[in-house]
């Protein structure tokens, strides 16, 4: 973590068996997190990655926000899309269409049509990148999740209603268990203002 290349004597901590530490070490190399060089060792993208998620204080993989891309998408009725969640948290619930980014996802942008191509089976059409908002849930005294997503919305009539897929009335959401902040991202897009950003803790009792 504090060093580009760093020999075996280097990476040894004082003590330790050299045998011991070997057999460590090889294991590393083996899941692809070292590399040996002629310089010493160095991390391999792999090693990279999982380093940078590490908390330097308390050595363990930090709990991160998820980033996702939201899809608020109307029909021409003005109707809202609305997907049913089918796992946990919020298992039931009803949500806007959406998907964690991939690292493989060269915009933002491009993770939103993804996701409509993977969710809706369609090539959304005029798509525009509507805001940012910050998710906070809370239960009880804990943080539940958190979530940075960003909003996209577009008009189609293509989609066919399933039973995971239905079209709601805006002024009939409140019908609808909604998931965490749907109601309000859906309002702060329904009049297409400019781009936002919008912060919600929402505190969240599924009985």
């Amino acid at each position: 973590m504090y060093a580009a290349v760093a020999r075996f004597t280097d990476l040894r901590p004082p003590r330790v068996d050299t045998n011991l530490f070997t057999y460590h070490l090889n294991v590393l190399r083996k899941m692809g997190m070292v590399i040996k060089t002629d310089k010493g060792y160095t991390l391999s993208l792999d090693g990279l990655s999982y380093v940078d998620r590490v908390s330097t204080e308390k050595k363990f993989i930090r709990t991160q926000p998820k980033i996702v891309t939201m899809l608020v998408v109307q029909n021409s009725e003005g109707d809202i899309l609305l997907q049913r969640r089918t796992k946990q948290p919020y298992i039931d619930a009803w949500t806007l269409p959406y998907g964690k980014l991939h690292i493989e996802d060269i915009s933002v942008r491009a993770a939103a049509i993804r996701e409509a191509e993977e969710k809706l089976h369609l090539a959304p059409i005029g798509i525009v990148h509507a805001g940012d908002c910050y998710i906070r849930v809370k239960q009880d005294e804990g943080v539940l999740s958190t979530t940075l997503v960003h909003v996209f919305r577009f008009e189609t009539d293509v989609v066919q209603e399933t039973e995971k897929l239905v079209w709601a009335r805006p002024h009939k959401l409140g019908t609808f268990m909604l998931a965490p902040a749907v109601e309000e991202i859906m309002t702060r897009t329904f009049f297409k203002d400019n781009f936002f950003f919008e912060e919600f803790t929402v505190d969240w009792y599924n009985e």
